[in-house]
């Protein structure tokens, strides 16, 4: 790392003042992994995300008030969840089963509501730090920024002549936010910091040096459409996450004062610490009666950090960092440094304009790394519909893991993108359900293993919520658990961790798998889910009743299939279970299979029915595609045709998750230049100026979907062959990525010229065989293989397969 002396300390040595060389680390003002912009935030969706996967921050970047918006990951309302919430609710099931089979989709879905039960709790802020500072003049040379490739948020401006600067960054090493404030005049500084919730708190002082802010969540969760009276305590002290913020300034030269601020005057340099802390104590532990001590966490981490100098902890921060970040780069058309001197909202005006800017594109992708990092660490929460960032006490969808696509696409890019070790939150969530879903499953319906519904929450929930009143289209979803197992597998496909799959991912799936051997039920001959749904949408019966709830919906049977398969091969993998596998080949013979409808499409409902919303932004009767491994161009031209018109019938359009899935659908299409084209169409419709996803409003799904999507033009892996550049989009001419990695355990740089593979670097982790697919034949350097040429429904491709030996790189080349 490269430091400069800075012009404070060069004006200290000409006047002979015994003060001490300040070290700065080198701004590259043009830097490619850059947001930046030259005005203050005007609004949230402008903040700037800095988090270290637990304490998370939005930095408006604003010059005489600034504001600082925090959150802590764990900071939920309510508590542990009741594991029958209706005890009522098996006694509907045999009469909604009996209204399907006789027709009456409408009585079922009303019976439905019977079956319902609590919503979710909602995730909430831990305060604002309120920062003014004393500005007498005009400000100039404004520019505010964050630096992806480290992590450290900037803000910077001059007024009469006076330069000062701001830097942010939230450190998983000290598990502290460190703000570090500077003039380029000595005793210039004048500032007052404060500290605010809009939940149930009181702000006291603690020293001359340091504020807390301390309170408590609501017992239980409601909305904004239907508010509840807000109460923060309960008669058994149950419920109530108590929190605790804690700002302290540990190094100044100014003069420190406390009243209701933290004051600092006449200062030159200011270095402040941010902790927080709640008294979460685990999933099933009453937060208050039980929960741990917030005042000690808070205490602990602020003491641990403020014996350490700044540079000291902005090291340890950036190599904690780049660890992850570092194993991946990519590069498109030769762009280097191109536009990087145009602000990053002037550059996304411009791309919406319809001006090229494979920069932005590159930057988009490495944004969406750079979010998982920051919002999801082994050992804490899985990232929620909004990450870690949200500032309001009744957030949307109560910023909740909505688990009939939004949480799994969260962690769509984990494995390929080289941060396999940031799906351990996921999984351990995934335990969690699984215990609190057996409840479910037996208490709702009688079932074996182990259920999940549309919503869950810190707590892990279970239940169809809906409180009597939800759609049952969302609310009594229930394929949650065979959903979630698919991680769990692809993790093992990704890693190659037979320990992994044996103590910890099989069991969960075959729980999943026993839910729904006993949840199918036979119609026709054929095993059917039923109730059945396809999230959030509706058809039209040819009497033009509008419906919801159907049987055998082709997502639930696509699901149902894709987890009996992992389960198989995993039984396999472990020589386990003989049995229980065979049962489960006999039983997938027998599931409800794919059907294409009259206009060519793959059918989503139990009939051929028209959509309510032809253009809705699920498209669920895809999962076989994508996440799954069902449906390819390289498996069956038949159904990839049919997934190809319901693309086209749904259209280009949609929330922005739901495009971010459809980059995904076209790429797994094989299909580069449409895919690329909903990348596109996601950045230039439904991208906010700091580059969030907007769905609207702000959801990181879309982020996390679009670069997952990204990684599936460049790598495919899911059919067991390693397909090199399979939907390489025409204008990427050129262009280089290194680090992603696919199943097998094989991280694989890729090179290209003119649309053509030319060269490509796999480092086998695990050694075994592999099965590479390109466009041309290739050769393996030091090793005897040959390109066996294969003809597709898309033309010709060359199979090349060599066997690897754990650690070794090996280069290959066209011939």
């Amino acid at each position: 790392m490269r430091y400069k002396i800075t012009l404070l300390a060069l004006f200290v040595c000409a006047n002979g003042l015994v003060l001490k060389a300040q070290n700065s680390k080198s701004i590259d003002a043009f830097a490619t992994l850059r947001l930046w912009y030259k005005q203050p935030a005007k609004n949230w969706d402008e903040a700037l995300p800095i988090g270290n996967g637990r304490l998370g921050a939005m930095i408006f970047g604003r010059v005489e008030q600034e504001l600082i918006q925090l959150n802590e990951e764990t900071l939920w309302t309510g508590g542990p969840v009741n594991p029958n919430p209706n005890p009522e609710a098996p006694k509907y099931l045999p009469e909604v089963r009996k209204l399907l089979f006789e027709g009456r989709s409408g009585d079922a879905s009303k019976l439905m509501r019977k079956m319902q039960g609590p919503n979710t709790n909602m995730y909430q802020p831990l305060g604002d730090v309120i920062l003014k500072q004393v500005v007498d003049g005009t400000v100039t040379d404004y520019t505010r920024d964050l630096d992806i490739s480290t992590a450290i948020a900037s803000t910077r401006f001059t007024v009469n002549g006076v330069r000062y600067t701001r830097e942010y960054f939230s450190s998983a090493p000290d598990q502290v936010m460190v703000m570090r404030l500077r003039s380029s005049k000595l005793k210039a500084l004048n500032i007052s910091l404060s500290l605010f919730n809009e939940l149930e708190h009181q702000v006291v002082a603690a020293g001359s040096n340091e504020l807390i802010l301390k309170g408590k969540a609501r017992i239980y969760s409601d909305e904004r459409r239907n508010p509840k009276p807000i109460i923060y305590n309960d008669s058994l002290r149950h419920n109530g996450m108590r929190y605790q913020a804690r700002i302290k300034v540990i190094r100044t030269d100014g003069k420190v004062s406390t009243d209701s601020l933290l004051q600092v005057s006449n200062a030159t340099e200011i270095l402040v610490l941010i902790s927080g802390a709640t008294s979460y104590n685990g999933y099933n532990v009453y937060p208050d009666l039980n929960g741990k001590d917030e005042n000690a966490a808070a205490l602990h981490d602020l003491k641990a950090a403020e014996k350490k100098p700044y540079l000291q902890m902005e090291t340890a921060h950036v190599k904690d960092y780049q660890n992850y970040f570092n194993r991946l780069s990519f590069s498109i058309n030769n762009t280097g440094k191109l536009l990087v001197d145009v602000p990053t909202d002037v550059r996304l005006a411009n791309y919406k304009s319809g001006k090229a800017d494979f920069g932005l594109e590159q930057l988009y992708f490495q944004f969406g790394r750079y979010l998982l990092i920051s919002c999801s660490r082994p050992g804490g929460i899985p990232a929620n519909l909004q990450g870690i960032w949200n500032p309001l006490i009744r957030p949307s969808w109560r910023s909740n893991f909505t688990t009939n696509i939004n949480l799994q696409m969260n962690y769509w890019p984990a494995e390929v993108c080289n941060l396999s070790e940031l799906t351990e939150p996921l999984i351990t969530q995934i335990k969690h359900l699984a215990v609190n879903g057996k409840s479910t499953a037996q208490n709702y319906y009688k079932a074996s293993g182990w259920a999940v519904h549309h919503n869950s929450d810190i707590w892990a929930q279970t239940n169809p919520v809906g409180e009597g009143t939800g759609d049952p289209k969302w609310a009594n979803w229930s394929l949650g658990s065979p959903w979630l197992s698919q991680h769990l597998y692809e993790h093992y496909r990704f890693t190659k961790d037979k320990n992994y799959l044996k103590d910890t991912a099989y069991p969960l799936m075959k729980g999943a798998a026993l839910f729904c051997l006993d949840w199918l039920v036979e119609k026709d001959g054929y095993l059917v889910t039923a109730p059945s749904t396809s999230p959030e949408n509706s058809y039209i019966l040819p009497n033009g009743n509008k419906e919801v709830v159907t049987i055998a919906s082709t997502m639930d049977m696509s699901i149902i299939r894709d987890l009996f398969t992992n389960v198989i091969e995993a039984a396999g993998v472990l020589n386990v279970d003989k049995e229980f596998a065979a049962m489960l080949k006999t039983k997938y013979a027998r599931l409800y299979p794919l059907h294409i409808g009259k206009k060519g499409n793959l059918q989503e409902w139990y009939g051929d029915w028209e959509d309510v919303d032809p253009q809705h932004r699920h498209v669920s009767q895809l999962f076989g595609l994508h996440p799954g491994r069902e449906i390819s161009p390289l498996l069956d031209s038949t159904y990839a045709n049919a997934a190809r018109k319901t693309l086209e019938t749904r259209g280009d359009e949609g929330t922005g998750w739901s495009k971010a899935w459809k980059i995904n659908f076209w790429a797994r299409l094989l299909d580069g230049n449409h895919s690329y084209k909903m990348y596109q169409e996601l950045l230039k419709n439904s991208t906010l100026n700091n580059l969030f996803d907007t769905h609207p409003p702000f959801q990181i799904d879309g982020n996390f979907g679009a670069t997952a999507g990204v990684a599936e033009m460049l790598l495919q892996s899911h059919l067991g062959t390693v397909q090199l550049l399979p939907a390489l989009p025409d204008s990427w001419k050129s262009g280089v990525v290194k680090g992603l990695v696919a199943r097998g355990g094989f991280v694989i740089d890729l090179y290209w010229e003119n649309h053509m593979l030319t060269k490509s670097t796999i480092l086998s982790k695990s050694g075994g065989q592999i099965t590479l697919q390109t466009k041309s034949p290739i050769k393996i350097n030091g090793l005897k293989t040959e390109s066996r040429q294969l003809k597709t429904s898309l033309g010709v491709v060359y199979q090349t397969i060599a066997d690897t030996r754990a650690g070794v790189t090996y280069t290959l080349q066209n011939i």
